[in-house]
């Protein structure tokens, strides 16, 4: 990724810390939380390797493949799980938003050292996946804004068990992608 070093690593942090919080709450009670929060950890680490900056770190050729293939087969995963709900769709949506920076990251680096810098990827689906994207952080982001609760509502949950926690891991994972989008 391109830009200021100091936004670049704001993002690697936010990223990282994202997908350990998703580790953590793979050790839930709740089956579905353990499962969707599998794909965000390695969301939120993906996201936190293609955001270093490329001044620190010019990766090897084969990352940016190996990245898209990893990210491939989340989105296979996402759209085998869909079959369940729709719900699962956001998950496709990010691990082929994923796939595509990885690809354009790749072809924008062919003959240079580090990371892409401008101009790489197709402007439209980029457009479209930025629009995606900047919806669902404004969608999650009033969803997140407290209501009144029934006594002993979430206050019995565990942490690792609380939707809004979840949702919150979400959404700034969500605020990652269109950063990350943005400097394509």
């Amino acid at each position: 990724m391109h830009g200021p070093a100091s936004s670049g690593w704001l993002l690697v942090t936010l990223c990282a810390a994202t997908g350990a919080y998703c580790l953590l709450r793979m050790r839930s009670r709740v089956e579905e939380q353990r499962r969707a929060a599998g794909g965000e950890a390695l969301m939120g680490f993906g996201m936190a390797v293609m955001a270093v900056p490329a001044t620190v770190f010019a990766p090897p050729p084969w990352a940016w493949p190996a990245l898209a293939v990893v990210f491939g087969a989340a989105g296979l995963h996402a759209l085998w799980t869909a079959r369940a709900g729709a719900r699962h769709l956001h998950h496709l949506v990010g691990a082929g938003a994923m796939v595509y920076m990885a690809v354009a990251m790749a072809a924008s680096s062919g003959g240079t050292h580090g990371h892409g810098h401008g101009g790489s990827g197709v402007p439209l689906l980029t457009g479209a996946l930025l629009l995606y994207f900047v919806a669902y952080v404004l969608a999650t982001g009033i969803r997140l804004v407290p209501a009144p609760t029934v006594a002993g509502g979430a206050a019995g949950a565990r942490w690792g068990d609380r939707p809004e926690v979840a949702r919150a891991c979400r959404l700034s994972m969500a605020i990652g992608m269109v950063a990350m989008l943005l400097a394509m």
